[in-house]
């Protein structure tokens, strides 16, 4: 959390391990939340703050670049929980609902909408009952100290358990992070700087046998070199 530098390597490694524009398949606080919660397609404003204020704790703004809320990760999650993917349209979400073991996968009835609903709830629940505001208004320290909590399975959600919504949010950070500009996120291509990805362009002719040389073309998106999803007009990547 915060200024972690692990925080940042893990990115380097997700990046050069996984295409970013395939992640999908599969330094101080910012104070984004207001920004973000007039356009939402899904998140109510409260919803928005938290994973605004969220999102900037697990990647922070250091001098690799912007963090995850200053590079659109909060309208990527919306985005993506307005559509098929927060509606688990591709998962199997029949019963019966036992309570499974880790190595069994997603055992519970809930969609990532869904999920995302219940959890934000609880967690302002308990940052109120603990510190008397929502995790929005928290200090960045104990912002970390309620996400190391949650992280840890040791936040009451109810039903959910606090690791679940943590390795699902986690998740979502990273993919919006790493994940097409056309999604909402990575926004100016921060992701794809900070590991070197140049984007999808339609071909590398000229370049494939400048060995050893620097990429000079500029960042492009699959749709263009200023990518932009239209509030309201939600894209899904799943």
């Amino acid at each position: 959390m915060g200024h972690d530098p692990a925080r940042r390597e893990f990115l380097r490694l997700v990046g050069t391990a996984v295409p970013a524009s395939m992640a999908l398949c599969a330094c101080g606080r910012t104070q984004g939340g207001t920004e973000h919660a007039s356009s939402s397609a899904f998140l109510a404003p409260e919803e928005m703050e938290f994973v605004s204020a969220a999102v900037a704790r697990l990647i922070p703004s250091d001098a690799l670049g912007p963090g995850a809320d200053q590079a659109g990760v909060p309208t990527f999650i919306d985005l993506q929980l307005a559509g098929p993917y927060g509606r688990a349209e591709r998962w199997y979400m029949q019963g019966p609902w036992p309570r499974g073991v880790d190595t069994q996968g997603y055992q519970l009835r809930y969609t990532p909408a869904q999920i995302y609903r219940q959890a934000i709830a609880g967690i302002d629940a308990h940052c109120r009952k603990q510190y008397q505001q929502p995790f929005a208004k928290l200090k960045a320290e104990q912002q970390d100290a309620v996400l190391h909590a949650l992280e840890d399975g040791k936040v009451d959600l109810g039903e959910l358990p606090a690791k679940t919504f943590f390795q699902l949010f986690w998740q979502n950070t990273q993919e919006g992070y790493l994940a097409d500009p056309a999604y909402g996120g990575n926004r100016d291509f921060a992701g794809w700087k900070l590991i070197g990805f140049p984007g999808p362009r339609y071909n590398y002719v000229r370049e494939i046998r400048q060995y050893g040389q620097p990429y000079q073309q500029p960042f492009v998106s699959l749709i263009g070199r200023a990518p932009t999803a239209a509030p309201g007009h939600p894209r899904s990547a799943t």
